[in-house]
Parts: C-alpha cells; structure tokens; sequence
C-alpha cells in the first residue's frame, strides 16, 4: 500500500465519539474547503458502521456547505429502519454546529433475481497506458507540484490527457482508476474508496466542452449532489475503467453520469451528479 493510500484508509477509519456519532479527520494538506469525496467516503463508513448484515447498494446525498479543513467533521447517524432484506440510514456531517452535508444509505441483502447489463466501451487495457505523471512529463515537460506527489488513487486517461490542446471538447471521459495499493478485504471500505473516488472526476466532464479550468476567476463550481448505486461486489485496489458523460449543463448546473466496470467488464457502480456551474460574470435571469 502506498503512504498516500494509507493516510486515505486512515481518514476513514472515523473516531467513535457516542453511540451513532463519529468524528472524521483531514489530510495534512492545505486546501481551501474539504474534499466532497472524502466527506461522502466518511459518512458511509460511519453508515457501514452501525449495519449488523447488508452489504451498501446505494446512496443519495446532499453538498450543503462547504466544509471547513482546519477542524473536525462530526457525523451523526439516524438509524431509520433495519429490516430482513433492507437498512436504511441517514447521516448529517456537521461543522461549526450547521449541517454541511447530508447522506441517505441503504443496505441490502443480495438474492438472486433478474440479471442483465449494458456492455463496457472498448478501449485500451490500463496496462498498455502510461502512468499519469509520465504522460504529463512527456507532453508539457514542466509538471506541476500536484502530479509529483503520491495520490491514494492511480488514474490513466483513455486518450488524449484533459489537458492537452487535442483534447476532444466532448462530454465525455474515460478513465482507469484503482486504488494505489492492496487493501484489506474489508467490503465497506472498498466501498468507501470508490465513493471518495468516484467524485474526482464527475465535475471536469461538465467543463470539458466549454475550455473552463478550476482556476478560471470568473467560474465558480461544486458538486450539489451525488448519488450512486453499486450493482455488484468490488475491489477498489483493482483495475476500473471509469466511463463519464455529461448530458446537459443549464441554469448554473451541471448533470454528468458515471459508470464503473472491472476488466471484466462487469458493471460495478453506477452514479450521477449535478454540479454547479456558476459563471460569475453571466447576465442574471429575470422573469
């Protein structure tokens, strides 16, 4: 396991401060507001935590605020039903005594029923792509401070890197993702670490036709919700390829969709989010 990898299963190993709350830490790292995927990683694993049998098959959330790096998150969680076959929880991440983010869980018991999927894209195995940092290397020379560090999750671009001045302005991307390391065989955690995952890259697919980057002083952007749905057991410490699109961006909002398949090319993960997409010198609407 790589240190980065670790420092990510450390976060995510939340402190038991009560019956039902819990207490999650940041990375030792300057940002200016918490990562979303970290805060919905830690309110599913504070979730897992309170499930006696299930394993995750969805969740819907809310991004409420933003959240603050220089002090805890505390996560409070509503056992709202436990049943036979279904779990459902709901957690509410907390800062500075307001709500931050917001969480609905559910938890099933597989059985065995209808089966059919969509087939994956075919495109180049991760193993014939060359590692991030490298491409970034060979193509701009000078590589930023941000592709020198370790990342607890290894990305490989399908084709040309978002970047480059190639880069197809359409809607969609493909990316390989797995988690930098081998985890333990811990079914909720591998469930957290393709949900802090899973919100790395939804955002920049509603950006791509549009030429905006993060550090656009006129764009303002945030993921508003995200809600995913894991079909079938997973292993975030191997391959998947991370199929992206974004159908419409309208009104200040963004919608892009994600699909996560193994090698296999069995479906994993389905997901969707909406984001804002906020152009800070756009005319205001009237009615």
């Amino acid at each position: 396991m790589s240190q980065s990898l670790d420092l990510l299963v450390d976060l995510l190993d939340i402190e038991t401060i009560e019956v039902n709350t819990y207490r999650g830490r940041h990375p030792e790292e300057e940002r200016q507001r918490t990562f979303g995927g970290q805060v919905a990683a830690q309110a599913l694993m504070a979730a897992g935590r309170t499930v006696d049998h299930g394993r995750v098959h969805s969740l819907h959330s809310y991004f409420l605020r933003p959240g603050d790096t220089r002090i805890p998150i505390l996560y409070e969680v509503d056992r709202i039903r436990d049943g036979r076959s279904f779990t459902t929880r709901r957690v509410v991440a907390i800062q500075h005594g307001r709500a931050i983010y917001n969480m609905q869980a559910s938890f099933h018991t597989e059985e065995v029923s209808l089966d059919h999927q969509i087939a994956m894209p075919v495109v180049p195995e991760p193993e014939t792509i060359k590692p991030l940092f490298e491409r970034v290397q060979e193509q701009f020379g000078d590589v930023d401070e941000w592709f020198k560090r370790e990342h607890p999750i290894e990305q490989r671009f399908v084709g040309e890197l978002p970047w480059s001045p190639n880069a197809s302005r359409e809607p969609r991307r493909q990316i390989w993702i797995k988690a930098d390391g081998v985890l333990p065989d811990d079914p909720l955690l591998h469930a957290c670490v393709v949900t802090y995952a899973s919100d790395m890259s939804l955002m920049d697919v509603m950006l791509a036709p549009h030429r905006i980057s993060w550090d656009d002083g006129n764009f303002m952007g945030a993921s508003l919700d995200h809600c995913m749905w894991f079909h079938r057991d997973l292993r975030a410490d191997e391959w998947m390829l991370y199929d992206t699109d974004s159908p419409i961006a309208h009104g200040g909002r963004g919608l892009a969709r994600g699909f996560l398949f193994n090698q296999a090319g069995e479906l994993k993960v389905s997901m969707v989010q909406e984001g804002l997409t906020r152009l800070l010198d756009a005319p205001k609407a009237t009615n």
